[in-house]
């Protein structure tokens, strides 16, 4: 049931679990600005208090806006009942894989649950939950500040470091350093796993550089080296292009397909030609991938 509530009256203490994203806030705010709160915030009603589990980005601007009473709906009365039900819901929301991840390391380390418990709650394989822990003990406090704190791309994270760590054994003091170099400065996914490899398997004059904070002299010098690497063919210059796009494009869609602004029937008709056009070309697709992976990599 939805009821109106004082905003002032919401704990926050789940705010670190949720991802910051000033882009989506900022288009959040002029659409509360235009039509107000449509959707409402969702908590734990708790005998002490209302703890706030999801709508971080609707109070912040319900806040900035000087808006008092907002919508609410209660998850449940149990704090950790309230994040198995957000959980089970987050195939229909936009919780991301980390903070399904933060939210069951909150189950395990608060609550004391087990793996295999949090799997049967939450209607998920033992594997599925286990792998969102294995992502958060994978991660420091600092970089997970950064990711969380919308400095860093989540993507950038989960498909350019993550693989660094499980193929050439890099530290986490060495990521750190990474993240802690380039967070915040705006830069895009195609960029920052530029400056991943030449980091991590370039020189040392280039790691200082960019420990020092010159970052654009250190990505200048990596795309001149790699456009004067080799003489590639007309053909393998179309196909590092088509990969560049193929990259680009794949993480947009994963970002955009969550966003609850897509509401017409037309677009939802059209959105599930084409998508059901995507998955059936999709395992010939990712096995071909790893296939040309395999044999780059081997040069």
């Amino acid at each position: 049931m939805v009821e109106q509530v004082e905003i002032s009256s919401l704990d926050l203490r789940y705010q670190e679990c949720r991802m910051r994203c000033p882009g989506a806030e900022k288009a959040l705010l002029l659409s509360i600005l235009d039509k107000g709160i449509r959707d409402p915030l969702q908590g734990i009603d708790t005998q002490q208090c209302r703890i706030l589990l999801d709508g971080f980005k609707r109070y912040r601007c319900a806040n900035k806006l000087g808006i008092g009473i907002v919508p609410y709906s209660s998850l449940s009365s149990d704090e950790a009942t309230g994040i198995i039900e957000l959980i089970r819901m987050s195939n229909a929301t936009s919780l991301s894989i980390l903070e399904q991840a933060k939210l069951i390391d909150e189950l395990k380390s608060v609550h004391h649950m087990s793996v295999s418990e949090i799997a049967r709650l939450v209607d998920k394989s033992k594997g599925w939950v286990g792998m969102r822990v294995g992502i958060i003990g994978q991660m420091s406090p600092l970089v997970m500040s950064k990711i969380f704190g919308g400095k860093f791309p989540v993507y950038a994270y989960m498909y350019t470091l993550r693989p660094f760590i499980r193929m050439n054994g890099i530290n986490k003091k060495e990521i750190d350093e990474f993240v802690g170099s380039v967070a915040g400065k705006k830069l895009s996914i195609r960029d920052i796993e530029i400056l991943a490899h030449g980091y991590f398997k370039g020189g040392d004059q280039l790691r200082r550089q960019i420990k020092s904070g010159d970052i654009l002299w250190a990505l200048s010098r990596l795309k001149q080296t790699s456009s004067d690497a080799g003489e590639c063919t007309e053909l393998e210059t179309q196909m590092l292009r088509e990969l560049e796009i193929t990259q680009k494009y794949m993480q947009r869609v994963t970002c955009k397909s969550q966003d609850k602004r897509f509401t017409t029937n037309s677009f939802f008709a059209q959105a599930n030609l084409l998508s059901g056009g995507i998955l059936r070309q999709l395992d010939t697709f990712t096995q071909a991938i790893r296939q040309f992976y395999d044999r780059s990599r081997q040069t």
